[in-house]
């Protein structure tokens, strides 16, 4: 039997916290699956669809990974027990993974920027993060460029045939 393709968007990941800003903002090159560390009514919060992680960082201290100014919303009903909505958020990586985004920052002095919140197929809650270097202005500029070059070539090309 051929193997099966994987479809490139999988149907079972619930999208929900994206930072659409981060391919603009920061030039990425390594992107990891990392866990969240999250009590019961962020979860619930999170399963409205309500957060917002454009200008969040993740970061180390004492050998442990940190989210840091995420938003999650209060949950409603969550009375008493409710969390604190910009609290920090521990990142579930490997030891391995750690030292080496560790190892970049340090080095590089690249920033760790996350890309999206989603519920895995087990419906666990996991986040994108990837490694970025901060683009200068003149690079946003010709990142603009591209993309608006690249979309007159694709009307003209759709026009011609």
């Amino acid at each position: 039997m051929a193997a099966k393709k994987k479809k490139k968007s999988d149907p079972n990941k619930k999208i929900v916290a994206e930072n659409r800003k981060a391919r603009y903002n920061f030039e990425l090159s390594e992107n990891l699956e990392a866990g969240l560390m999250l009590t019961g009514t962020e979860v619930k919060s999170l399963r409205e669809g309500k957060a917002n992680i454009a200008e969040s960082y993740a970061t180390f201290e004492d050998g442990e990974a940190w989210l840091i100014n995420s938003y999650l919303p209060e949950y409603l009903q969550g009375n008493r027990f409710n969390h604190e909505p910009r609290r920090r958020r521990k990142l579930l990586m490997s030891k391995r993974e750690m030292k080496k985004y560790n190892d970049a920052i340090d080095r590089e002095g690249m920033t760790i920027v996350p890309l999206r919140i989603y519920f895995n197929e087990k419906g666990r809650a996991k986040i994108e993060i990837a490694l970025g270097k901060g683009k200068k202005l003149h690079d946003k500029r010709a990142s603009e460029k591209a993309r608006d070059w690249n979309k007159q070539k694709a009307k003209l090309l759709r026009d011609r045939g």
